[in-house]
Protein backbone atom coordinates (compact mmCIF):
# COMPACT_ATOMS: atom_id res chain seq x y z
CA UNK A 1 0.00 0.00 0.00
CA UNK A 2 2.81 2.40 0.78
CA UNK A 3 4.23 1.82 -2.71
CA UNK A 4 0.88 2.54 -4.36
CA UNK A 5 0.45 5.74 -2.39
CA UNK A 6 3.99 6.85 -3.19
CA UNK A 7 3.64 6.37 -6.92
CA UNK A 8 0.15 7.79 -6.90
CA UNK A 9 1.51 10.90 -5.22
CA UNK A 10 4.28 11.16 -7.79
CA UNK A 11 1.77 10.81 -10.63
CA UNK A 12 -0.53 13.45 -9.16
CA UNK A 13 2.39 15.82 -8.57
CA UNK A 14 3.63 15.35 -12.13
CA UNK A 15 0.15 15.81 -13.57
CA UNK A 16 -0.49 19.01 -11.64
CA UNK A 17 2.80 20.66 -12.40
CA UNK A 18 3.62 19.49 -15.91
CA UNK A 19 3.14 22.21 -18.54
CA UNK A 20 -0.36 22.36 -20.09
CA UNK A 21 -1.46 19.11 -18.52
CA UNK A 22 -3.93 16.89 -20.32
CA UNK A 23 -3.18 18.16 -23.83
CA UNK A 24 -0.77 16.89 -26.49
CA UNK A 25 0.91 19.80 -28.25
CA UNK A 26 3.11 19.95 -31.31
CA UNK A 27 5.87 22.22 -30.01
CA UNK A 28 8.01 20.72 -27.28
CA UNK A 29 11.22 21.55 -25.44
CA UNK A 30 13.56 20.77 -28.34
CA UNK A 31 17.19 21.26 -27.37
CA UNK A 32 19.15 23.18 -29.98
CA UNK A 33 15.99 24.46 -31.71
CA UNK A 34 16.80 25.02 -35.38
CA UNK A 35 15.10 26.60 -38.38
CA UNK A 36 14.38 23.06 -39.68
CA UNK A 37 12.60 22.09 -36.47
CA UNK A 38 10.76 25.41 -36.45
CA UNK A 39 9.54 24.85 -40.01
CA UNK A 40 8.41 21.31 -39.20
CA UNK A 41 6.46 22.58 -36.18
CA UNK A 42 5.04 25.47 -38.18
CA UNK A 43 3.82 23.12 -40.91
CA UNK A 44 1.92 21.03 -38.35
CA UNK A 45 0.57 24.10 -36.53
CA UNK A 46 -0.66 25.58 -39.81
CA UNK A 47 -2.34 22.28 -40.70
CA UNK A 48 -4.23 22.32 -37.39
CA UNK A 49 -4.98 26.04 -36.99
CA UNK A 50 -4.63 27.39 -40.52
CA UNK A 51 -8.01 29.11 -40.52
CA UNK A 52 -6.73 31.46 -37.82
CA UNK A 53 -3.13 31.88 -39.01
CA UNK A 54 -1.30 33.64 -41.82
CA UNK A 55 2.26 32.57 -42.59
CA UNK A 56 4.60 34.87 -44.48
CA UNK A 57 8.27 34.71 -45.40
CA UNK A 58 9.59 38.21 -44.76
CA UNK A 59 13.12 37.70 -46.04
CA UNK A 60 16.18 35.51 -45.95
CA UNK A 61 19.36 35.34 -43.92
CA UNK A 62 22.83 35.91 -45.34
CA UNK A 63 23.04 32.18 -46.13
CA UNK A 64 19.57 32.23 -47.74
CA UNK A 65 17.62 30.64 -44.93
CA UNK A 66 14.00 31.78 -44.59
CA UNK A 67 12.80 34.25 -41.97
CA UNK A 68 9.19 33.49 -41.12
CA UNK A 69 6.40 35.63 -39.68
CA UNK A 70 3.12 34.18 -38.46
CA UNK A 71 -0.02 36.20 -37.80
CA UNK A 72 -2.55 34.97 -35.26
CA UNK A 73 -5.98 36.55 -35.39
CA UNK A 74 -8.21 38.67 -37.59
CA UNK A 75 -7.50 42.06 -36.07
CA UNK A 76 -6.33 44.77 -38.44
CA UNK A 77 -4.23 46.23 -35.64
CA UNK A 78 -1.35 44.12 -34.36
CA UNK A 79 1.56 43.71 -31.99
CA UNK A 80 4.88 42.10 -32.92
CA UNK A 81 6.95 39.54 -31.00
CA UNK A 82 10.49 38.73 -32.20
CA UNK A 83 12.90 36.00 -31.12
CA UNK A 84 16.53 35.04 -31.77
CA UNK A 85 18.19 38.28 -32.79
CA UNK A 86 21.22 36.47 -31.34
CA UNK A 87 22.42 32.99 -32.25
CA UNK A 88 22.90 31.68 -28.73
CA UNK A 89 19.42 32.83 -27.71
CA UNK A 90 17.42 30.21 -29.63
CA UNK A 91 15.40 29.42 -26.49
CA UNK A 92 13.44 32.58 -27.38
CA UNK A 93 12.35 30.80 -30.59
CA UNK A 94 11.18 27.80 -28.56
CA UNK A 95 9.19 30.11 -26.32
CA UNK A 96 7.49 32.01 -29.13
CA UNK A 97 6.54 28.82 -30.95
CA UNK A 98 5.04 27.46 -27.71
CA UNK A 99 3.13 30.72 -27.30
CA UNK A 100 1.93 30.67 -30.91
CA UNK A 101 0.54 27.15 -30.65
CA UNK A 102 -1.09 27.59 -27.24
CA UNK A 103 -2.67 30.88 -28.25
CA UNK A 104 -3.88 29.43 -31.57
CA UNK A 105 -5.49 26.54 -29.72
CA UNK A 106 -7.25 28.88 -27.30
CA UNK A 107 -8.41 31.17 -30.11
CA UNK A 108 -9.77 28.29 -32.19
CA UNK A 109 -11.66 26.82 -29.25
CA UNK A 110 -12.74 30.19 -27.83
CA UNK A 111 -10.97 29.57 -24.53
CA UNK A 112 -9.56 32.09 -22.12
CA UNK A 113 -5.83 32.43 -21.58
CA UNK A 114 -5.60 33.14 -17.89
CA UNK A 115 -8.17 35.85 -17.29
CA UNK A 116 -7.90 37.17 -20.86
CA UNK A 117 -10.46 36.44 -23.57
CA UNK A 118 -8.77 35.05 -26.68
CA UNK A 119 -11.39 36.80 -28.81
CA UNK A 120 -9.17 39.87 -28.41
CA UNK A 121 -7.34 38.54 -31.47
CA UNK A 122 -10.40 39.55 -33.51
CA UNK A 123 -9.37 43.14 -32.76
CA UNK A 124 -5.59 43.01 -32.26
CA UNK A 125 -3.59 40.26 -33.94
CA UNK A 126 -0.18 39.04 -32.89
CA UNK A 127 2.63 38.71 -35.42
CA UNK A 128 5.35 36.26 -34.37
CA UNK A 129 8.86 36.30 -35.87
CA UNK A 130 10.30 33.39 -33.89
CA UNK A 131 13.80 33.19 -35.41
CA UNK A 132 15.28 36.30 -36.98
CA UNK A 133 18.84 34.93 -37.09
CA UNK A 134 18.79 31.31 -38.35
CA UNK A 135 22.42 31.48 -39.53
CA UNK A 136 23.62 32.56 -36.10
CA UNK A 137 21.60 29.79 -34.47
CA UNK A 138 23.21 27.22 -36.77
CA UNK A 139 26.72 28.52 -36.11
CA UNK A 140 26.16 28.56 -32.35
CA UNK A 141 25.18 24.90 -32.58
CA UNK A 142 28.27 24.02 -34.61
CA UNK A 143 26.59 23.74 -38.02
CA UNK A 144 29.17 25.65 -40.04
CA UNK A 145 29.38 25.99 -43.82
CA UNK A 146 32.54 23.96 -44.51
CA UNK A 147 34.06 26.48 -46.87
CA UNK A 148 33.82 29.25 -44.23
CA UNK A 149 34.95 27.36 -41.14
CA UNK A 150 38.32 29.12 -40.91
CA UNK A 151 36.62 32.53 -41.10
CA UNK A 152 34.22 31.62 -38.31
CA UNK A 153 37.01 30.43 -36.05
CA UNK A 154 38.84 33.72 -36.69
CA UNK A 155 35.71 35.73 -35.81
CA UNK A 156 35.35 33.52 -32.71
CA UNK A 157 38.75 34.66 -31.38
CA UNK A 158 40.40 31.48 -32.58
CA UNK A 159 38.12 29.11 -30.68
CA UNK A 160 36.40 26.13 -32.36
CA UNK A 161 33.72 26.22 -29.62
CA UNK A 162 30.84 28.37 -30.88
CA UNK A 163 28.54 28.19 -27.84
CA UNK A 164 28.98 31.94 -27.21
CA UNK A 165 28.13 33.00 -30.80
CA UNK A 166 25.64 35.89 -30.98
CA UNK A 167 26.21 37.36 -34.43
CA UNK A 168 24.67 36.52 -37.80
CA UNK A 169 26.42 34.54 -40.54
CA UNK A 170 28.95 37.26 -41.36
CA UNK A 171 29.80 38.36 -37.83
CA UNK A 172 27.35 41.26 -37.45
CA UNK A 173 25.48 41.64 -34.17
CA UNK A 174 21.90 42.16 -35.36
CA UNK A 175 20.86 43.99 -32.22
CA UNK A 176 23.52 46.65 -32.83
CA UNK A 177 22.30 47.32 -36.38
CA UNK A 178 19.48 49.81 -35.86
CA UNK A 179 20.15 53.53 -36.36
CA UNK A 180 18.95 54.95 -33.02
CA UNK A 181 22.15 55.75 -31.16
CA UNK A 182 24.15 53.56 -33.57
CA UNK A 183 27.01 56.02 -33.93
CA UNK A 184 27.72 55.87 -30.20
CA UNK A 185 27.54 52.08 -29.83
CA UNK A 186 30.94 50.63 -28.82
CA UNK A 187 32.07 47.12 -29.64
CA UNK A 188 34.30 45.09 -31.89
CA UNK A 189 35.86 47.06 -34.80
CA UNK A 190 35.60 44.04 -37.11
CA UNK A 191 33.26 41.06 -37.64
CA UNK A 192 33.08 38.97 -34.50
CA UNK A 193 31.02 36.44 -32.59
CA UNK A 194 29.46 39.41 -30.77
CA UNK A 195 29.39 43.18 -30.60
CA UNK A 196 30.25 44.18 -34.20
CA UNK A 197 27.69 46.78 -35.25
CA UNK A 198 28.56 46.74 -38.94
CA UNK A 199 29.75 49.50 -41.24
CA UNK A 200 26.36 51.19 -41.21
CA UNK A 201 22.85 50.66 -39.82
CA UNK A 202 20.54 48.29 -41.68
CA UNK A 203 23.49 46.55 -43.32
CA UNK A 204 22.49 42.99 -42.37
CA UNK A 205 19.93 41.24 -44.55
CA UNK A 206 18.02 40.00 -41.51
CA UNK A 207 17.60 43.52 -40.14
CA UNK A 208 16.55 44.82 -43.55
CA UNK A 209 13.87 42.13 -43.63
CA UNK A 210 12.40 42.93 -40.22
CA UNK A 211 12.51 46.70 -40.82
CA UNK A 212 10.60 46.32 -44.10
CA UNK A 213 8.12 44.10 -42.29
CA UNK A 214 7.58 46.60 -39.47
CA UNK A 215 6.99 49.34 -42.03
CA UNK A 216 4.43 47.10 -43.72
CA UNK A 217 2.37 46.03 -40.70
CA UNK A 218 2.86 49.15 -38.51
CA UNK A 219 2.36 47.32 -35.18
CA UNK A 220 1.02 49.11 -32.13
CA UNK A 221 3.74 47.69 -29.89
CA UNK A 222 6.63 45.23 -30.04
CA UNK A 223 8.59 42.88 -27.84
CA UNK A 224 12.05 41.58 -28.66
CA UNK A 225 12.88 38.44 -26.68
CA UNK A 226 16.49 37.87 -25.64
CA UNK A 227 18.37 35.91 -22.98
CA UNK A 228 19.46 36.04 -20.27
CA UNK A 229 18.86 37.87 -16.99
CA UNK A 230 15.07 37.93 -16.31
CA UNK A 231 14.96 41.66 -16.97
CA UNK A 232 12.79 44.08 -18.92
CA UNK A 233 14.25 47.05 -20.79
CA UNK A 234 11.66 49.58 -21.86
CA UNK A 235 13.14 53.09 -21.85
CA UNK A 236 14.80 54.95 -24.72
CA UNK A 237 15.00 58.43 -26.15
CA UNK A 238 12.91 61.58 -26.12
CA UNK A 239 9.90 60.47 -28.19
CA UNK A 240 8.72 58.00 -25.62
CA UNK A 241 5.48 58.37 -23.71
CA UNK A 242 7.05 57.66 -20.33
CA UNK A 243 3.78 57.41 -18.38
CA UNK A 244 2.20 54.95 -20.81
CA UNK A 245 5.30 52.83 -21.30
CA UNK A 246 6.22 52.68 -17.63
CA UNK A 247 2.68 51.50 -16.87
CA UNK A 248 2.95 48.74 -19.48
CA UNK A 249 6.46 47.76 -18.40
CA UNK A 250 5.35 47.54 -14.77
CA UNK A 251 2.47 45.25 -15.71
CA UNK A 252 4.81 43.04 -17.76
CA UNK A 253 7.13 42.88 -14.75
CA UNK A 254 4.22 41.78 -12.56
CA UNK A 255 3.26 39.03 -15.02
CA UNK A 256 6.77 37.66 -15.45
CA UNK A 257 8.42 38.41 -12.14
CA UNK A 258 11.23 40.12 -14.06
CA UNK A 259 12.85 43.33 -12.89
CA UNK A 260 12.73 46.65 -14.76
CA UNK A 261 16.24 47.63 -15.79
CA UNK A 262 18.29 50.28 -17.53
CA UNK A 263 20.67 48.84 -20.13
CA UNK A 264 24.43 49.12 -19.54
CA UNK A 265 26.23 51.79 -21.53
CA UNK A 266 27.65 49.34 -24.08
CA UNK A 267 24.12 48.10 -24.84
CA UNK A 268 22.40 51.49 -24.99
CA UNK A 269 21.38 52.25 -28.56
CA UNK A 270 21.57 50.32 -31.80
CA UNK A 271 18.89 47.83 -30.72
CA UNK A 272 15.54 46.94 -32.25
CA UNK A 273 13.43 48.33 -29.43
CA UNK A 274 15.52 51.54 -29.33
CA UNK A 275 14.76 52.09 -33.00
CA UNK A 276 11.08 51.14 -32.73
CA UNK A 277 10.47 53.55 -29.85
CA UNK A 278 12.31 56.42 -31.53
CA UNK A 279 11.00 55.81 -35.06
CA UNK A 280 7.35 55.20 -34.19
CA UNK A 281 6.87 56.73 -30.75
CA UNK A 282 5.20 53.49 -29.67
CA UNK A 283 5.96 51.18 -26.75
CA UNK A 284 8.55 48.44 -27.20
CA UNK A 285 10.14 46.12 -24.68
CA UNK A 286 13.16 43.86 -24.50
CA UNK A 287 12.47 40.82 -22.32
CA UNK A 288 15.44 38.75 -21.19
CA UNK A 289 14.53 35.13 -20.51
CA UNK A 290 16.04 32.90 -17.80
CA UNK A 291 18.39 33.60 -14.95
CA UNK A 292 21.78 34.91 -15.99
CA UNK A 293 24.09 32.70 -18.02
CA UNK A 294 27.56 33.62 -19.12
CA UNK A 295 28.47 33.51 -22.79
CA UNK A 296 26.40 30.50 -23.80
CA UNK A 297 22.83 29.46 -24.46
CA UNK A 298 20.49 28.91 -21.52
CA UNK A 299 19.77 25.18 -21.09
CA UNK A 300 16.51 23.95 -22.54
CA UNK A 301 15.35 22.76 -19.10
CA UNK A 302 14.67 26.46 -18.37
CA UNK A 303 11.98 26.66 -21.06
CA UNK A 304 8.90 25.65 -19.08
CA UNK A 305 9.68 27.96 -16.18
CA UNK A 306 10.04 30.83 -18.65
CA UNK A 307 6.85 29.80 -20.41
CA UNK A 308 5.04 29.92 -17.07
CA UNK A 309 6.35 33.43 -16.54
CA UNK A 310 5.56 34.60 -20.08
CA UNK A 311 2.34 32.71 -20.77
CA UNK A 312 0.19 35.85 -20.54
CA UNK A 313 2.61 38.38 -22.01
CA UNK A 314 1.37 38.33 -25.61
CA UNK A 315 -2.33 38.33 -24.86
CA UNK A 316 -1.89 40.95 -22.15
CA UNK A 317 -0.12 43.33 -24.51
CA UNK A 318 -2.69 42.76 -27.28
CA UNK A 319 -5.54 43.39 -24.82
CA UNK A 320 -3.90 46.49 -23.41
CA UNK A 321 -3.10 47.98 -26.81
CA UNK A 322 -6.73 47.55 -27.83
CA UNK A 323 -7.50 50.15 -25.18
CA UNK A 324 -4.96 52.60 -26.65
CA UNK A 325 -6.39 52.61 -30.17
Amino acid sequence: MRVVVKYGFIFIFFFLFMPDQGRAYIVDAVDGYTIEQLEADLKDIHKQYGNNLSVKQIGTSHFHQPIWAIKLGEGEESILLIGAHHGREWITSNLLMVMLERYADAYQHKKKIGKFDSNIFDKVSIWFVPMLNPDGVDIQQGKLPVQNKRDFIFMNDGSPNFKRWKANGIGIDLNRQYPSGWQDVPGSPFPSYKGYKGKQPFEAKEVQAVVRFVEEINPMSAIAYHSSGQEIFWQYGARQNIVRDYFLATKLAELTGYSLSIPPEEANGGGFTDWFIEEYGKPAFTLELTDFHQESNPPIRKLWEEWRRNRLVGIYLASEMANWR
